[in-house]
Parts: structure tokens; sequence; C-alpha cells
């Protein structure tokens, strides 16, 4: 573990979590941020997609119902990490999966990023990773370096989900910050299970919708997570 990078990480200063979907704050920062709230250290999770284009086969859950409920597993999964749902979560709702589909997406998404940063005095962003092979989580991260790179004195880090087990870690650069903290991993593992709709725990009338691998929620919770210095 880089001791010095994760001591950024769990500065006293107020951070902010960006989250493309709902999950993706548990799955990738669940350790930070729940060692964060118990500590006390003001953290934020702001989502940046209304999630709801997970299943757009069902009847049952159309895209309203849908993003109704994954905005509700995400306040679930807020308090399973210790943090105030109330106060501590941002919701964009921006159209899942279509982030790159804003008339000026790296802009608009960056004015609105720039603008919670400065109202929380964030000083430490952390994104998705651009190495993600998802459209969503490439504009995160593109729209997170550009409202970073305008405020000197804020630090960006990344995260990364779907390319964390395909050799993100091990990539080009070494890791800046390897957090292992087993006292916190029921904290994350609940806050994960609260996510069932992305389990296959809720949907049942589209059998092509997205449900996370067999394992992949498991390892998330069992494994240090690795973040990653970003110049913007």
């Amino acid at each position: 573990m880089n001791a010095g990078s994760t001591d950024l990480l769990l500065a006293e200063t107020p951070l902010l979590v960006l989250a493309p979907h709902p999950d993706d704050e548990s799955l990738g920062c669940g350790l930070l941020l729940a060692e964060r709230w118990q500590r006390g250290l003001p953290s934020h999770v702001a989502c940046l997609t209304d999630g709801a284009a997970s299943h757009p086969a069902s009847q049952e859950w159309p895209g309203p119902r849908l993003s109704k409920l994954r905005r509700e597993e995400l306040s679930k999964a807020v308090g399973c990490l210790g943090g105030d749902p109330a106060r501590d979560i941002t919701w964009f709702g921006y159209p899942d999966a279509a982030l790159h589909r804003l008339r000026a997406p790296k802009e608009d998404l960056a004015r609105d990023l720039g603008a919670l940063i400065d109202r929380l005095n964030a000083s430490t962003v952390v994104t998705a990773s651009s190495d993600d092979p998802h459209c969503d989580h490439v504009a995160c991260a593109a729209a997170a370096r550009q409202a970073v790179a305008e405020r000197p004195g804020v630090s960006l880090w990344s995260y990364a989900i779907w390319s964390r087990w395909n050799g993100w870690a091990e990539g080009r650069e070494a890791p800046g910050a390897r957090l292992d903290l087993p006292e916190r991993r029921d904290a994350k593992n609940a806050a994960v299970r609260a996510h069932g709709s992305q389990l296959g725990q809720v949907v049942r009338d589209d059998p092509q919708g997205f449900a996370m691998p067999p394992g992949f929620a498991a390892r998330f919770c069992a494994e240090p997570e690795i973040y990653k210095r970003v110049q913007p």
C-alpha cells in the first residue's frame, strides 16, 4: 500500500465520488466511503445517470419505474456505508447509456460537476476510469478531468469497474493507492447487495437484461480497492 497516497484519500477535506450508475460507488469505492463516513469525514456521491437502461425489454419495470428503484437502491447503499442519503447524494439523472449523446457531453457534464465541486468545496474527486469499456464511464472520466483541470488544488483519482480484473491494476502506471480495510468489508458487501436490481433479484421479465456476472460482485467485496492518480 502506498501509505502517503492512502492518506490523501482519507484526508479531512471533502471528497466527491462520481458514479456513472447506481452501484458503481459501492463496487469501486465502498471501502473508502465506509471508512471516511466512519471517521466522520465529509464525503459525497454523485450519480450521473438514472440507471433506467439495464432492462430495456421489461414490461413490469419500464424505465421511469426502474430509475426510481435504482435511486432507492443507491440511498440504501449509502446508508449501509454509513452515509446520510439525504445529505450525501446528488442525483443528476442523465439518461443511462447516453451520456455521450448529450449536445456537448464533456462540457455539459463538466459544468455540472464543477458546480458540485464548488458547492461541496471538494479537494478530492474520484471518478470511474476512462479505461472502462462503457460509454458512460468514459464520458464521466472526461468530464471529471475537465472540471478538475479548471480548479487548481483539486486532485483527481480513478477507480475501475469493468477493467478492474483485466490488468488495470497492473497497467501503465503503478497504483496510486491500495485500500484494504477488512473491518469495512461487511458494510461494502451490504451496500453492493442493496443494488438487487443489478444482481438478478428483481426484474424477472427481461432475461436478456443486465445482471452482474457470477462472482463479479463477490470479488469486488473480497479484494482491496485500487485507485490511480489522474493528471487533469
